[in-house]
């Protein structure tokens, strides 16, 4: 066997057995042809999908794209399209098998692909028997990675909102405080005209203006009150951004090449198919030629 495939054997066999390896070569592209026939081999189509990321922000050092990329192949995305085209009926696999998660994985890995491109964008490769089917798949997984994305940042936006409606609520109570205190400082002569407050005094009807008897609280309360005001109108802006964002509706996905029905199988590829039965009937033929001739050798 280790002599048989040098230069000079090898040619020797082959114009020994060329006439028997031509026929076995035509019948082998024959049977091929039949087996990667419709009848035989089901055709597969495929969609294809490129994106982008849009109005995400990267929790770490990755990149958009991917960010992009966990989110689309995250647990929830598969799951929502599994039920939506019911994909274990759609591949004929039972949900009481033993190993049914493990398959259902596999074969959406299979024909469900989600590469990043060298320019930074998100391919999105479905191959199944209807085209249709394939093209529906595609726009699922987009349309349920917005979805995912989008519930994601409400639920952050909620916890701000409500952060900041607590923070409201604070600065609320410590501006009727420092309310109550002045009242209390000011007593039954009322609130104090700007003048008075400014410079501590307190006017009783028929007396001559007298220093206030905590003049100096007054007007530290007073100053806080309006510091206390500018601080409510901050955390308002933050409030007010923060509803908006909670209740906007922006899209996620940019997509750049939308998914088509296709007009021509993918697979099988029957030239490829014809290829791989020739080769392989060849070479296993010459395997077995490589034994007879043995045999013969070590009779003679």
């Amino acid at each position: 066997m280790e002599n048989f495939f040098d230069n000079n054997n090898l040619l020797r066999i082959l114009s020994k057995w060329k006439w028997h390896l031509v026929i076995l070569a035509v019948l082998s592209a024959l049977v091929s042809l039949i087996f990667s026939s419709s009848m035989v081999m089901k055709p597969r189509f495929k969609s294809i999908a490129v994106v982008y990321p849009s109005n995400v922000a990267p929790y770490s050092d990755e990149s958009e794209t991917e960010q992009m990329l966990q989110w689309i192949n995250s647990k929830d995305v598969k799951d929502s399209v599994m039920k939506k085209f019911d994909l274990p009926k759609h591949y004929g696999i039972d949900s009481s098998y033993k190993y049914f998660s493990s398959t259902m994985s596999y074969l959406y890995d299979k024909f469900i692909k989600v590469s990043k491109t060298p320019f930074e964008s998100i391919e999105i490769v479905v191959i199944d028997r209807d085209p249709v089917v394939a093209r529906d798949i595609v726009n699922a997984i987009i349309h349920y990675t917005d979805l995912k994305i989008r519930a994601t940042h409400h639920i952050k936006y909620v916890e701000v909102v409500d952060g900041l409606k607590d923070a409201l609520a604070i600065k609320q109570r410590e501006i009727d405080s420092t309310k109550a205190l002045i009242n209390a400082h000011q007593g039954s002569a009322g609130f104090l005209s700007k003048n008075a407050e400014t410079l501590g005094l307190i006017t009783t009807p028929g007396q001559q203006a007298t220093p206030a008897r905590s003049d100096g609280d007054l007007i530290f309360l007073t100053y806080r009150l309006y510091g206390l005001a500018n601080e409510y109108d901050l955390i308002m802006q933050k409030y007010d951004l923060a509803i908006f964002d909670q209740h906007k509706k922006f899209t996620f996905v940019n997509v750049v090449t939308p998914p088509q029905v296709a007009d021509k199988k993918s697979y099988p590829k029957r030239l490829l198919v014809m290829l791989y039965f020739v080769a392989g009937s060849l070479l296993l033929s010459l395997v077995a030629i490589a034994v007879v001739e043995q045999k013969k050798a070590a009779k003679a």
